[in-house]
């Protein structure tokens, strides 16, 4: 069986030189992994393009793979500010708006670097770093989860730990399958008002179906 590569650093950066020397590292890989592409990707090649020598890059990271676990936790680090700061925000909203705005911010998440994105998403499985992925969606199922209990009377659905999955888990995947393979929706004004409508008429159950359309629809 192939031994597994290291996906730990070294050691930490505590100094300033130190931090700025893994800043530069990390920023390299990521440009190296959207020109070159994963596999063509080296440790030379991130050396190089961070400014450093070889030997300052294996100080701090033992592989290629330890460098893009590394990018991964930072990427998704950025994108989960923006969802829990906007999750936050939206606890005062109604359901329909509140929907509407959940799509929007996880879109807005995934706009963070998109090139990156995609080849970061390929790329986790094999670096072993789900567990990253999978911290994201249980804070954002239980920031969900959260407001659907304080939104109760509007909610259609009994079991709210599942409606909470699902609703969280269908735009994550929606959202996924946009910056994969049809990433010019994701400035498209039109895929937030269609993933939130989905997500609504879910939520609401019964009134969904015999209610009146979505809000966000009602223009058209």
């Amino acid at each position: 069986m192939a031994r597994r590569p290291a996906t730990s650093p070294r050691k930490n950066a505590s100094q300033e030189r130190s931090r700025a020397t893994v800043d530069a590292l990390l920023a390299a890989t990521a440009r190296v992994l959207v020109r070159d592409g994963y596999d063509h990707a080296s440790t030379n090649k991130i050396a190089e393009a961070a400014g450093v020598s070889i030997g300052s890059l294996y100080q701090y990271f033992p592989s290629k793979e330890a460098l893009v676990a590394a990018v991964i936790e930072r990427h998704i680090g950025e994108m989960m500010d923006v969802v829990r700061t906007s999750l936050v925000r939206v606890a005062a909203l109604p359901l329909r708006e509140a929907a509407r705005e959940l799509v929007r911010v996880m879109i807005e998440a995934h706009r963070i670097e998109p090139k990156l994105h995609r080849v970061l998403v390929e790329q986790i499985p094999r670096v072993g770093n789900m567990e990253h992925v999978e911290r994201v969606d249980e804070e954002a199922t239980a920031l969900v989860r959260a407001y659907l209990e304080a939104r109760r009377d509007e909610i259609g659905v009994e079991d709210l730990d599942m409606a909470a999955f699902l609703a969280v888990s269908s735009v994550e995947a929606m959202t996924h399958a946009a910056v994969l393979r049809r990433p010019a929706l994701l400035s498209e004004p039109r895929f937030v008002d269609e993933v939130a409508a989905l997500v609504v008429r879910y939520l609401e159950g019964d009134a969904a179906t015999s209610g009146a359309r979505p809000a966000m629809l009602a223009a058209e």
